[in-house]
C-alpha cells in the first residue's frame, strides 16, 4: 500500500533572495507519523533542520511543530520557526491573531510576528547562561584553531540548542576561522561572534558550528536561535544596541541577514522566509 501524501514545502530563511538563506524542510500534515519516521525523513534531507507541522494541544496556539536536527529533536530552533510559520501561511493557514501566528513547540509558546515580507519570532529565554568554565573555553579555542587570548568573552547562549558564544575581535577573526573537531569527538553548538567597526552594513557577524552523532564539524548557514541568544547577552551587556542588523553565512557562499529589533524588554529575531519548493512527499 503507498504512503500517504503530504504537502511539503522548502524554505529559505534570512536570505537576501532565493538560495542566499538557510533552508529548512517543512512537512504540513504529519498527524500519524511516528518518531522513527519523523527522524528518518529529516536525516534524509540533509538540512540543518526539518519541522512536522501538527494541530496544537492548546487554544491559544495556531499550529504545533516538531524541530528536528537532522535526527536529533530540539525543543526550539529559529530559522525553523521562521520557515515554518511562512509555509503554514502560504499554504492556507489562517492566525488567529491578524499580525501573529502562535507557534506550540517542546519549549512552549513562540509568538512570531508579521511584517511585510518579514517575519520575526519572540526571543525565548536561554534555559543556561553564566560564563564558561575555563577548561572549556580552552578546548572551544583548540577547535577553532585560536589561542585562548583570542576569545574577549564567552557566555553560555542556550535557548534549547545548547550554544556555547564566544566574542572574538572584530568581525574579521570571526570570518577568518576553520575550525576542526576531530581531536575532540563529541557534541559541540559553538556560536562564535564578532563585531563590524561603525558605520558598516551589519552591526555583527555571526558563524555557528555543530556536531551530529559522530559527524564531523559541520556549519549552520544562519542561526536564529543563537542570534537569539546573542542578541540577549550582547544588548544586555551594553556591546550592542537593538535595532541592529547581523550577517551570516558569508563564509558559506549565503548572504544572511538577521533583524534584531526590540519591544519594551522583548526582542524580535527576524529576516525573509521564502518557498522554493512546494508539493507533496509520500510518508
Amino acid at each position: 500500500m503507498p504512503a500517504p501524501t503530504r504537502r511539503f514545502r522548502q524554505v529559505d530563511v534570512f536570505g537576501q533572495g532565493v538560495g542566499t538563506g538557510n533552508p529548512v524542510a517543512v512537512v504540513l500534515d504529519a498527524e500519524g507519523l511516528d518518531d522513527a519516521e519523523l527522524r528518518r525523513f529529516s536525516a534524509w534531507t540533509n538540512l540543518s533542520e526539518c519541522t512536522f507541522v501538527l494541530p496544537p494541544t492548546t487554544a491559544e496556539a495556531d499550529y504545533r511543530v516538531r524541530i528536528f536536527s537532522l535526527n536529533t529533536e530540539l525543543p526550539f530552533a529559529g530559522h525553523p520557526t521562521l520557515g515554518t510559520a511562512r509555509a503554514w501561511l502560504g499554504a492556507g493557514g489562517e492566525p488567529r491573531v491578524a499580525d501573529r501566528v502562535i507557534q506550540e513547540c517542546a519549549a512552549g509558546l513562540v509568538p512570531v510576528r508579521i511584517e511585510d515580507d518579514i517575519l520575526s519570532f519572540s526571543a525565548p529565554p536561554r534555559t543556561r547562561s553564566g560564563p564558561v568554565d575555563p577548561a572549556l573555553r580552552a578546548t572551544l579555542a583548540e577547535i577553532l584553531g585560536i589561542a585562548d587570548g583570542d576569545i574577549i568573552d564567552a557566555e553560555w547562549l542556550d535557548n534549547g540548542p545548547g550554544w556555547v558564544g564566544l566574542l572574538l575581535a572584530d568581525a574579521a577573526a570571526v570570518r577568518a576561522l576553520h575550525p576542526d573537531a576531530s581531536a575532540h569527538p563529541g557534541r559541540w553548538d559553538i556560536g562564535v561572534l564578532g563585531l563590524h567597526p561603525p558605520g558598516a552594513g551589519t552591526a555583527l557577524e555571526v558563524r555557528a558550528f555543530f556536531t551530529e552523532g559522530d559527524a564531523p564539524l559541520r556549519e549552520d548557514p544562519v542561526t536564529g536561535s543563537l542570534n537569539a541568544s546573542a542578541a540577549e547577552w550582547l544588548t544586555s551587556s551594553g556591546r550592542l544596541t537593538a535595532p541592529y542588523l547581523a550577517s551570516q553565512g558569508g563564509a558559506m557562499g549565503r548572504a544572511g541577514r538577521v533583524h534584531v529589533s526590540a519591544e519594551g524588554d522583548r526582542l524580535w529575531i527576524g529576516g525573509r522566509a521564502e518557498v522554493v519548493i512546494s508539493g507533496t512527499v509520500a510518508l
